[in-house]
C-alpha cells in the first residue's frame, strides 16, 4: 500500500483525500517509481474543478514529479533500479508516494541535477522550451513580455529568455511581486492593474513592441496583450485563471498588427517523444549551467489541499511542490 491524494468529486480544494492504495507492479514497458518531489501546477485545478474531464476510472491528479526507479516491467532496458528519474505529462497520477508509469515517460537526470529540482521544473520547463524554442525562437536583444511574472512559470520564462539574450518586460498583480520579476531578471517590471500598462509596455520595447508575449492570466488580458506585440510577432496564450477568453476576431490580428496568436499546450509537446526528450535535455542543460527556479512553497502530500488553495487563490510565488 502507498499513500495517495484521492480526488473525491470535481469541487473545491476540500474534494481531496488522502488514502492508502495498492499500486500495480510494472507491466511490459512500464516503471514503478518512488517519488520524493511532486509539482503542483495549476493545470491541476482545471481537473480537480472538472474544467478538464477526468480519464475514466482515474483519482488522483499530477502530472509533474521526480523520484528513484523501484521496479521495471519487461522489455525495459534504458532504465534499472536506483535511477533517478523525472518526468512530465499523461497519465494523471502525481499526487502519490509510489506510482507506476511507462518507461517512455521517465526521463533520466544528469549529475547535478537534483530530484527537488527537477520534479518541480518538468512542467513549467518544457512550457518555457516550448515558447523559446519551438513558438518564438528567441534571438538575443529580442524583447518578451511576460504575465504573472512572479510566478514559477513567469519567474522560469524570464529567467531562461534572461539567459538567451532576450530582454523581459514583466507584469504582476501586486506591488509586493514587483520585487520578485526584477530578481528573475525582468529588465521593467509593470502592474497588469495599472491603466497604461500595455502602452508603456510597448514603449519600453523600442516603441514597437514585444517579439513575444506570454498570457498565462486569461479573461480580458489577451485582448489588451495584441496589442503590445510588433508586426510580425507571436502572442501566447496559456491559461485562463482570471475567467474564459472572450472570442479574437480574425480583423485583430490583420493589418495594422500582422500578428500571431497561438495556444500552445505543454501536454502535446510533452506526447511528442523528439520534442519531450530534446525540451527535458535542453532544460537540464540550462539547469546544470545555473538556469535557476525557485521553489516557492512546499507541503507534505497530505496537504495537496492547501497547496491548491494557496495556488489559486495567488499567495504563491515561483514552483509549489509537494514531498513524498
Amino acid at each position: 500500500m502507498s499513500l495517495a491524494v484521492i480526488l473525491t468529486a470535481p469541487g473545491a480544494p476540500d474534494v481531496f483525500k488522502p488514502a492508502d492504495v495498492s499500486v500495480p507492479a510494472p507491466g511490459p514497458g512500464e516503471v514503478q517509481i518512488r517519488q520524493s518531489t511532486i509539482g503542483v501546477n495549476f493545470v491541476d485545478i482545471y481537473y480537480r474543478k472538472g474544467l478538464y474531464p477526468m480519464p475514466s476510472g482515474q483519482n488522483v491528479l499530477g502530472l509533474e514529479g521526480a523520484g528513484v526507479v523501484e521496479a521495471i516491467g519487461a522489455d525495459v532496458s534504458d532504465l534499472k533500479v536506483g535511477d533517478r528519474v523525472a518526468y512530465t505529462g499523461h497519465p494523471l497520477g502525481g499526487y502519490a508516494e509510489l506510482r507506476t508509469l511507462p518507461a517512455a515517460r521517465l526521463v533520466r537526470l544528469p549529475d547535478g541535477v537534483s530530484e527537488r529540482v527537477a520534479g518541480s521544473s518538468m512542467l513549467r520547463g518544457l512550457t518555457a522550451h516550448m515558447l523559446l524554442h519551438r513558438i518564438h525562437r528567441l534571438n538575443a536583444g529580442e524583447w518578451v513580455l511576460v504575465h504573472a511574472a512572479a510566478g514559477g512559470l513567469g519567474q522560469l520564462v524570464t529567467r531562461w529568455a534572461k539567459s538567451l539574450g532576450g530582454r523581459v518586460i514583466g507584469t504582476v498583480g501586486s506591488e509586493a511581486k514587483m520585487a520578485i520579476a526584477k530578481e528573475a531578471g525582468a529588465e521593467a517590471v509593470l502592474l497588469h492593474t495599472a491603466s497604461d500598462w500595455a502602452e508603456e509596455a510597448r514603449r519600453l520595447a523600442d516603441g514597437k513592441g514585444a517579439h513575444l508575449a506570454v498570457d498565462g492570466i486569461g479573461g480580458e488580458m489577451l485582448s489588451k496583450t495584441l496589442g503590445t506585440v510588433r508586426p510580425f510577432g507571436v502572442v501566447a496564450s496559456l491559461g485562463q485563471p482570471a475567467g474564459p477568453i472572450p472570442p479574437v476576431r480574425i480583423e485583430e490580428l490583420s493589418s495594422p498588427r500582422v500578428i500571431g496568436l497561438a495556444r500552445p499546450s505543454v501536454l502535446a509537446y510533452a506526447n511528442d517523444p523528439d520534442l519531450y526528450r530534446q525540451g527535458a535535455k535542453d532544460l537540464f542543460a540550462a539547469l546544470q549551467s545555473g538556469l535557476i527556479n525557485p521553489i516557492g512553497a512546499e507541503y507534505p502530500l497530505e496537504e495537496a489541499a492547501k497547496a491548491h488553495e494557496d495556488l489559486e487563490a495567488g499567495r504563491t510565488t515561483g514552483s509549489v511542490i509537494l514531498t513524498a
